[in-house]
């Protein structure tokens, strides 16, 4: 693996680490008060955290904790709800920004590579979107943006992102959900398929960067072939 994923996959694991120390060590309201806390603001409490996490997606920002803050105000099942929906309406936004705002919007933003998706995409439509959500290797945030200027159609795009962000959120919500009990069942298992998702991510992008190597020297002799062949 490159140095930048191990930097993302040790960034995974030291946040989750903080906030369990921060949990355990300095002691934090218990999870029963927050979410009476919130819960008297009705649906509008899951409303304005929806539209929070929405706003967080369209910039470079560490959605993670957002999404594990969302387990731990509003549980599991809520939680979920709220960052499926926020998420989504981020990625639907950032998506249709970069069809309208352009290519030098996007490079701003995202050191994704657009001709890389862009041809992924072509050829899997919803299920590369699938597979590209459901292992969280590439930023969020880049995908959202880089998929605009693609040929991807916006609803295998649409439903790509929310079916494949599902695992990955759900990890996260129940992390934040028993974060003050780090050692039940729930939190562990969350935390076992997290990690589980990152680094099947990580070794399928490095299965691609390998083929892909050994597929450009052929494609090189090809073009060098159809050169001779031309000049001949």
């Amino acid at each position: 693996m490159k140095r930048q994923q191990w930097a993302q996959l040790a960034g995974v694991v030291l946040l989750i680490a903080a906030l369990v120390g921060i949990s355990v060590w300095v002691g934090l309201p218990g999870v029963s008060a927050l979410r009476r806390n919130f819960a008297q603001f009705g649906i509008w409490a899951g409303v304005l955290y929806a539209g929070l996490y929405a706003a967080v997606s369209l910039a470079p920002l560490p959605a993670s904790v957002f999404t594990l803050g969302a387990g731990a105000l509003f549980g599991v099942t809520e939680g979920l709800i709220i960052v499926e929906v926020g998420a989504t309406l981020g990625a639907v936004i950032g998506f249709w920004l970069a069809r309208i705002l352009g290519r030098d919007f996007v490079a701003r933003i995202s050191g994704a590579s657009v001709e890389k998706l862009d041809g992924k995409f072509a050829r899997g439509g919803v299920i590369a979107v699938l597979a590209v959500r459901l292992f969280p290797v590439l930023p969020f945030v880049a995908v959202n943006y880089v998929s605009g200027l693609t040929s991807i159609r916006f609803r295998d795009y649409l439903v790509g992102t929310a079916v494949g962000i599902l695992p990955a959120v759900a990890a996260y919500v129940v992390i934040g959900a028993y974060g003050s009990r780090p050692g039940s069942t729930p939190f562990l298992l969350a935390l076992g398929g997290l990690l589980i998702l990152v680094l099947v991510g990580f070794f399928v992008a490095q299965r691609n960067r390998r083929k892909r190597a050994t597929v450009t020297p052929d494609q090189d002799q090809i073009s060098d072939d159809e050169s001779d062949s031309a000049t001949a």
